[in-house]
């Protein structure tokens, strides 16, 4: 028996499930693949490079590799398998459904064998154990049941300090000057330059989206841990009060940046977390600031991950609100909106492929939902648009907790907020063409009309949600005029601005 073994591009680690006895290597490049979308230049770059650098560190190791850069997977892979007498092509399980059915649907010589995913801590059926039967699928339960496991920030049963989530503490607003550490970015080396040039004249087309340079991310699993460890030392401190804050010109804040790495496989999440806990101890850090990021990996992400797998492949359509908007051209071009949150959101995607966690729900995310855009609609961008983003990881944040489409699945409430939010968090609404106080009129800022134009048109459904019961009693509140006028304006945006 001859056995041979895929490694996909999400699965760049040393220790994955395939790669445990030695075999032929082989890793492809697919420009068939990416033109399922309009990926952003950077996240093709990141990618590509980070296989190719990944692809090099196996041959060092004494793996032989080879590197195919194809139009589509099946034919490199059928003539490889023959050159090769492969008579057993190992892969370790896709994240991505549409990648499983892909490889469920080639035509090889030989029998292909899925390993189990190992770059996450819950397996899918460790997932579904815990999943089933449950009345309710919330986070925080999971995310509970993971410190318990693990025994991060743990003291015996109970959690370090009490309580389990210290989320109230992470609030503050961005109030007076603050001084946020830069990123850690690295400058490209030869093989990502040729990544770059292979970008510009092979794979992009009139499809690419986003700025190519400069390109500034780690490629190899040496630089993401460098990136973690700067997290730990400079950034973790402040972490915590601030990682809601949305400032001008801070494109990272104080936030880890470790999404991407994560999501390649070039850190396991394990030791992220161990990391982080580790800090904790030894630098006497907050442990709000801890916590918080602990149950972004430990939470949000392992949750994420197996609700995507849990719920199933017809996740991907739910539509809870029948929303129907197409998607506002300004998503594509941030100059074509004088939304200025919008605005220097979807800028900074242009130009890093990245935004954080509160601009891409309270900003990107809320727009979407409170105008009605469709979820489907909203979901193909930000798969995309982000460095971090794959069919696993969007499907769930956009349509579960951004869009609410799944109507409570995975959260308790919509994620739905007037310019309130935005000026309280932000600095954004200070230089914008609309005022964040108005909510009719030339200057009434979109958040408004659309928040409220939102609860009048899905009254009846939000009623049957119980934190939504102080807002629609405001609603309610509202003389009809006024209510009148707003809906007006909602429906005259969509006329003229879609």
């Amino acid at each position: 028996m001859a056995i041979g073994i895929w490694i996909l591009g999400d699965q760049l680690s040393m220790q994955q499930a395939a790669l445990a006895e030695p075999a032929p290597v082989i890793m492809i490049e697919s420009t068939q693949h990416i033109k399922q979308r309009p990926y952003h230049r950077q996240k093709l770059v990141l990618v590509w490079s980070a296989m190719r650098h990944f692809a090099e560190e196996l041959r060092q190791a004494g793996w032989e590799v080879s590197y195919e850069l194809a139009a589509d997977f099946e034919p490199a892979l059928r003539q490889w398998v023959k050159l090769h007498h492969i008579t057993e092509l190992r892969v370790m399980q896709p994240n991505d459904r549409p990648f499983a059915q892909l490889i469920a649907q080639l035509d090889l010589p030989c029998p292909i064998t899925l390993l189990p995913n190992n770059l996450f801590l819950w397996s899918r059926d460790e997932f579904s154990d815990w999943a089933t039967g449950r009345k309710t699928l919330l986070m925080e339960y999971f995310y509970r049941a993971g410190r318990q496991r693990y025994g991060i920030l743990m003291q015996g049963k109970q959690p370090v300090g009490g309580q389990w989530n210290l989320d109230k503490q992470n609030r503050k607003p961005p109030k007076g000057q603050l001084d946020p550490p830069a990123a850690l970015w690295f400058a490209a080396d030869e093989i990502t330059r040729g990544v770059m040039d292979y970008v510009k004249d092979k794979a992009d087309g009139d499809r690419g989206y986003g700025e190519i340079e400069p390109f500034r991310w780690g490629v190899t699993r040496a630089q993401a841990l460098e990136v973690l460890d700067y997290f730990v030392r400079v950034r973790l401190p402040l972490f915590g009060p601030y990682q809601d804050a949305m400032v001008t010109g801070e494109e990272t804040m104080w936030h880890a940046m470790l999404s991407p790495y994560l999501n390649l496989g070039l850190l396991h999440p394990l030791e992220v977390m161990q990391a982080a806990e580790r800090a904790y101890y030894e630098q006497d850090l907050e442990l709000n600031s801890v916590e918080g990021f602990i149950r972004q990996v430990l939470g949000w992400r392992e949750y994420m991950h197996g609700i995507y797998h849990y719920l199933g492949a017809n996740y991907a359509e739910k539509n809870w609100f029948e929303h129907d908007q197409p998607l506002p051209k300004f998503f594509w071009d941030a100059a074509q909106t004088q939304m200025n949150c919008l605005h220097q959101t979807l800028k900074q995607v242009e130009h890093t492929a990245y935004a954080h966690h509160i601009q891409r729900l309270m900003v990107l995310s809320n727009f979407a939902l409170i105008a009605g855009i469709s979820p489907q609609a909203i979901e193909q961008w930000f798969h995309a648009a982000f460095i971090d983003a794959y069919d696993w990881v969007m499907q769930t944040n956009v349509i579960g907790m951004g869009q609410f489409a799944d109507g409570g699945i995975l959260a308790s409430k919509p994620y739905a907020a007037s310019a309130n939010y935005i000026n309280k968090m932000s600095d954004y609404c200070k230089t914008c063409a609309y005022k964040p106080t108005e909510r009719t009129g030339e200057r009434a800022c979109p958040f408004n009309f659309f928040y409220w134009d939102f609860l009048a048109r899905h009254r009846e459904k939000l009623a049957s949600q119980g934190r939504m019961s102080f807002i629609l009693a405001n609603l309610d509140k509202m003389p009809a005029a006024e209510l009148a006028q707003i809906r007006q304006q909602a429906a005259a945006w969509h006329q003229v601005a879609l």
